[in-house]
Order: structure tokens, then C-alpha cells, then sequence
């Protein structure tokens, strides 16, 4: 799968792809705009969207997540399914976290996306390239 950059701007460019994300056990769906972000250790998307999928954070594994301010935040854990490109899906674990909105779009990180594809960065083409790992 081929996604081109996504741009925000003179000079600005960021790999931000759509995924669909399904609730596994109600079958709600949401699509939505993820930052591919090998930098990023899970998938975490904002609270609002495990209140479209029907998600009730108290029935979730509740944790801490700090990024680059160091300012550990409450997240919680939810069984999905991440449909990418219109056509790979799989289960995983998302994180939610209240206030991602403002900032327009989630990331997939290690667990729960590179942990299934190659993904291949070339920003002089404006292109990311996404290749499903070889299942043993």
C-alpha cells in the first residue's frame, strides 16, 4: 500500500495516513487520520473516538503514558480492530487519550502497527510505503 505525505503547509509534510478503527465487540466504526510514528511506543487515539465506538473507559485496562513533555497522562486500553489501506485489518490494543483532538489525528507506534507492517519513509517522493509482515 502507497499513501503520500500529507501536506500541512509550505515545507510542511507528515506522514499521516487513514485507517478505519472497529469496536470488535459492537461492530461500531470510526475513520480516522493516524501519524505513522515510529517514535511513538503504541497506538493511542483520542478519548472522543472510544465514545463513538461505544468503548466505556471504566470497563478498559487504565495506565500512565508520557510523550515529549515527560508529563505522564491517563490513558485506557481497548481490544480493536485497525483496518488500514481499506483492506488489511487486524486486531490490536488501542490507548485513548482525552485531548488528542485538538491536535487533529492519533499515532501508530510500535505495538499494534510496526509490529505488523514494513513501512518505508521517503520523503523526497512524498511517499509512504506499507507492506504486511510475512505471517509465520
Amino acid at each position: 500500500m502507497k499513501f503520500r505525505y500529507k501536506k500541512y503547509g509550505p515545507n510542511i509534510l507528515r506522514p499521516v495516513i487513514p485507517v478505519e478503527i472497529i469496536n470488535k465487540t459492537n461492530g461500531k466504526s470510526v475513520k480516522y487520520e493516524v501519524l505513522v510514528d515510529s517514535g511513538a511506543d503504541s497506538c493511542i487515539f483520542d478519548a472522543e473516538i472510544s465514545d463513538i465506538l461505544g468503548f466505556e473507559s471504566n470497563k478498559c485496562r487504565m495506565g500512565k503514558v508520557s510523550g515529549i513533555t515527560g508529563v505522564a497522562e491517563t490513558i485506557f486500553s481497548c481490544p480493536i480492530i485497525l483496518k488500514v489501506g481499506g483492506a488489511v485489518a487486524y486486531e490490536t490494543t488501542a490507548n485513548f487519550l482525552v485531548g488528542i483532538a485538538k491536535n487533529g489525528y492519533g499515532v501508530v507506534g510500535q505495538q499494534g502497527f510496526f509490529d505488523k507492517f514494513v513501512v518505508k519513509f521517503d520523503l523526497q517522493s512524498e511517499d509512504i510505503e506499507i507492506k504486511e509482515k510475512n505471517k509465520k
